[in-house]
């Protein structure tokens, strides 16, 4: 990206959820990189504190936000802070999320309804509501990002097509969010076709990170990409789509 490019994100304000390591701190280096003030959301304030400072010393405006997705308390509390500090959101990253289904096998059949609960409660019933809160400091910006941190698990159709690339790897309980997720998106997305704001869906990649593991394919450098591409779309930026890397996923 130019530098003519990089100056048109200059005062833009973004927050990322679970950004404290792995995915959602490489998004928010390399959105901080482009002079967007990042605000690294965080259970534990500790450690977002600590990443923040790792972005700052090397240039990025970066700050720790104290912001546990599974409490919807803190959602109120952190719009108001954006709203005193900034008055304006404009890149929202949805990136926290969890798995703790069995990889062992397909355990649909088995799987408990704690299992299912604790995963949507984080994986979309938290995106929702923060979504939700953040919404009108979004409708202030000029060209307002929301990003939902999805994956190719969450896609039906790819499930449902033998020989694809996942139709053996069935986790209940993660994809089912996944997919749900998914469809905030294109609800939410078609919502606000006539605003400024683009809704898409992102599929990482299978990257080295504590969930990914260390057999995963992608350096978490190249994972944190499709959310920076999206976070940073133009005017003539696709909306209420699902993507990996430029390129269209299935639903």
């Amino acid at each position: 990206m130019s530098e003519q490019a990089k100056q048109g994100f200059a005062g833009k304000v973004a927050l990322i959820t679970g950004a404290n390591k792995g995915l959602g701190l490489e998004t928010a280096r390399q959105l901080g990189a482009l002079g967007i003030t990042v605000l690294l959301g965080a259970r534990d304030l500790a450690k977002g504190e600590a990443a923040a400072a790792e972005l700052k010393a090397a240039g990025a405006d970066a700050r720790a936000v104290k912001l546990d997705v599974d409490d919807a308390g803190d959602y109120a509390r952190v719009a108001a802070m954006i709203e005193q500090e900034f008055g304006v959101l404009d890149i929202l990253v949805n990136n926290a999320g969890i798995m703790i289904d069995s990889r062992r096998a397909n355990e649909t059949s088995t799987t408990s309804a704690e299992t299912l609960r604790k995963t949507f409660d984080t994986n979309f019933f938290a995106v929702v509501g923060l979504t939700q809160a953040l919404l009108p400091l979004l409708k202030k910006s000029t060209a307002g990002r929301i990003v939902n941190l999805s994956s190719v698990l969450g896609s039906n159709t790819l499930h449902a097509t033998p020989g694809s690339q996942i139709y053996d790897a069935k986790t209940f309980s993660y994809d089912a969010s996944k997919a749900a997720l998914n469809s905030f998106t294109i609800h939410l997305a078609h919502e606000l076709k006539d605003t400024k704001i683009k809704v898409n869906s992102a599929h990482p990649g299978w990257v080295k990170t504590d969930m990914g593991g260390k057999g995963a394919m992608m350096e978490i450098e190249e994972g944190g990409k499709t959310s920076v591409e999206l976070a940073t779309l133009g005017e003539d930026g696709p909306s209420g789509g699902f993507f990996h890397l430029g390129k269209a996923l299935p639903w």
